[in-house]
């Protein structure tokens, strides 16, 4: 009789942000990480010619399509790939760890915002130097440096995002994860219109950074319009409010957004003899939320470890001389997880099963491992110890739409739920510890990859 007072989401306009929010935190670097061979091919380039020679044959550049590797690659290009994935994941994890520590210092707007405006000046400058010539050395020390930036605030961007949904009711989490699953389908399909289109790469890599531009500029009007929502406003005071209010108001809210579910009500409304004015405890927060937190590090680490050093080695048993030998990667492995992961994900804005206490969610994490063999016994080539028992196409195709879409839905799983298993005033931390074991996994999982695709 009281859920009037609470206000309701109009037209699923938050629900809309958070999803706007989601696709521009991974948008820009999908679309960076899909220009690669922009970067291979320009390195080569301005090795193998003068700058007056390149401007001559500029209009002769490698189509989007794969292409076979210069012999006179040089070593800058041939290092790219190890140095870019260093780049990224150093500061990915650096920047996540920093900021479960210091989002109580630094206002949240300032983090999102901040981040926003950083990410956004570096894929000006990117787009820019496309059209600037430069020699190899500067231009690979430029690009590493601008990798870092971009993952170090898309690092602080994501932990603030997700300590921000925190404060939100369970199901405004799984839009972050439906938006960034989409951000990877996009580049997939960027990546096959280039190809189609056999443009240049230079002309292709351009559009790359231009569109990211226009996603993130669009991210930051919908943020700034995010505090105008009473929706928004009316879970925001909960994190300045006392316990003695919170003990009446948060009932309702616990009914709101889980109806039926009467274990999260004791939980959240129960007042804590601690006062709210005392920063929430990490390591409590920790305890509570530490099956969750290794699940979805579990959950990437299995995922990045295959995904794409192993699958991207797979190749077509039916292609023959065909144009799908050029499309076969692009759709069978890129197109086809970034779909599946996209479904996993937007699926838990639906359905959330096992429940965030079951053993259930844990089993299934750890049951990933399944897909390890699976895949590394595929058509993987160039491979040395394991045989190849699944040489078709489709048991490929089956495998990695299965390996994605069990790594969206469970992963979006454990980050809804991580902030749901404390207090409403330690949601916003334990979002942000959330996203930080999310980036150890990736971490980790970049670790790993080297040793399956030894394996094979």
């Amino acid at each position: 009789m009281t859920t009037s007072h609470q206000p309701q989401d109009r037209y699923k306009a938050v629900w809309l942000i958070f999803f706007m929010l989601g696709l521009g935190t991974l948008l820009p670097w999908n679309f960076f990480m899909t220009a690669t061979m922009y970067f291979t091919n320009r390195l080569d380039k301005s090795y193998n010619m003068s700058l007056v020679t390149a401007e001559m044959n500029k209009d002769v550049e490698a189509s989007a399509a794969p292409a076979a590797p210069s012999p006179e690659r040089s070593f800058l290009s041939a290092i790219f790939n190890n140095v870019m994935t260093l780049c990224a994941m150093l500061p990915l994890l650096l920047f996540t760890c920093l900021n479960s520590f210091l989002h109580q210092r630094i206002p949240q707007s300032l983090r999102i915002l901040g981040s926003l405006v950083a990410i956004l000046l570096v894929f000006m400058i990117t787009a820019i130097l496309v059209k600037v010539q430069m020699d190899a050395l500067p231009f690979f020390i430029i690009t590493m440096i601008k990798i870092m930036f971009i993952n170090s605030f898309g690092a602080i961007l994501q932990g603030s995002l997700f300590g921000l949904a925190g404060l939100l009711p369970i199901s405004y989490t799984a839009p972050i994860m439906s938006g960034q699953g989409l951000a990877g389908f996009f580049s997939s399909v960027a990546m096959i219109c280039a190809i189609a289109s056999g443009s240049e790469l230079s002309e292709s890599a351009f559009g790359y950074f231009i569109t990211a531009c226009g996603v993130i500029i669009l991210t930051i009007i919908c943020y700034l319009g995010l505090p105008q929502l009473e929706f928004y406003r009316y879970y925001q005071q909960h994190k300045l409010e006392g316990p003695g209010e919170q003990e009446t108001k948060l009932d309702l809210i616990s009914k709101g957004e889980e109806p039926g579910t009467g274990k999260e009500e004791p939980r959240i409304s129960a007042p804590n003899s601690q006062p709210t004015s005392n920063s929430p405890s990490i390591r409590a927060i920790l305890k509570n939320i530490s099956v969750l937190a290794f699940s979805v590090c579990f959950v990437f680490t299995v995922t990045i470890g295959l995904f794409p050093a192993v699958t991207a080695e797979v190749k077509s048993s039916i292609a023959g001389i065909s144009a799908w030998r050029h499309y076969f990667i692009p759709v069978s492995c890129f197109l086809t997880f970034n779909i599946f992961d996209w479904l996993g994900r937007s699926l838990t804005a639906i359905f959330m099963w096992p429940g965030k206490d079951s053993h259930w969610l844990p089993s299934l994490v750890v049951a990933r491992l399944v897909f390890v063999p699976l895949l590394m016994l595929c058509n993987v080539h160039p491979r040395k110890y394991l045989p190849v028992v699944f040489e078709h196409d489709a048991w490929f195709i089956f495998f990695v739409a299965a390996f994605a879409f069990s790594n969206g839905y469970l992963a979006s799983l454990c980050m809804c739920f991580g902030p749901k298993k404390v207090k409403p005033a330690e949601a916003e931390t334990a979002g942000a510890i959330m996203a930080f074991f999310l980036c150890l996994g990736l971490a980790l999982g970049a670790v790993f990859s080297f040793l399956f695709r030894a394996i094979v």
